[in-house]
């Protein structure tokens, strides 16, 4: 990266056990959430926060301008796969489900982000892990599947885009002409 260049690019990040079993007891979460953040920054990624639950990982991370996010995606669930199989943190093999979630955070919700993070044993009191995902999935405009696939919401789904509206530059322009 050049000294000239300036990036932030703060995602939340979630992925799951494979099949969503709720493998991970709360030493091994601990020793797991410790395990990625020593990871991460051995591969240069700034890793605010993070939090393991028993079948499910919560992260907020800057995207390095090096890497794109699938191979950040493919850093974190290779090594910390490979890592808790090692140590024997869990009965039988672990592995990580297929996928993930990857959902932009602005500056100004940061801090919201990484308390929501914080206090996820609490959260999941009352909320199970696929109403959580699937109500992130759904506010950040995709479109949950019940096979657990999603796409991208259409223009024609009646869900407001914040973005201008196509030909409002010419409008501007013509009305400077007048």
């Amino acid at each position: 990266m050049s000294l000239h260049s300036y990036s932030r690019i703060w995602l939340h990040l979630v992925w799951t056990t494979l099949n969503r079993e709720r493998m991970l007891n709360p030493a091994a979460a601990a020793k797991l959430s410790v395990f990625l953040g020593e990871y991460a920054e051995s591969k240069g990624i700034y890793l605010k926060i993070n939090f393991v639950n028993p079948e499910h990982v919560h992260a907020l991370i800057d995207l390095p301008t090096s890497k794109s996010v699938e191979e950040v995606m493919q850093l974190f669930k290779g090594a910390s796969s490979h890592w808790v199989n090692e140590q024997g943190l869990v009965a039988g093999k672990f592995s990580w489900g297929r996928g993930y979630g990857c959902f932009s955070v602005s500056q100004s919700n940061v801090a919201d982000v990484a308390k929501y993070i914080a206090e996820q044993a609490e959260h999941h009191r009352v909320k199970s892990f696929a109403e959580e995902f699937r109500a992130f999935v759904e506010k950040h405009g995709l479109q949950w599947h019940d096979d657990k696939t999603v796409e991208t919401v259409s223009a024609s789904s009646g869900i407001p885009s914040t973005a201008l509206k196509r030909g409002a530059n010419e409008k501007l322009q013509a009305e400077s002409r007048e």
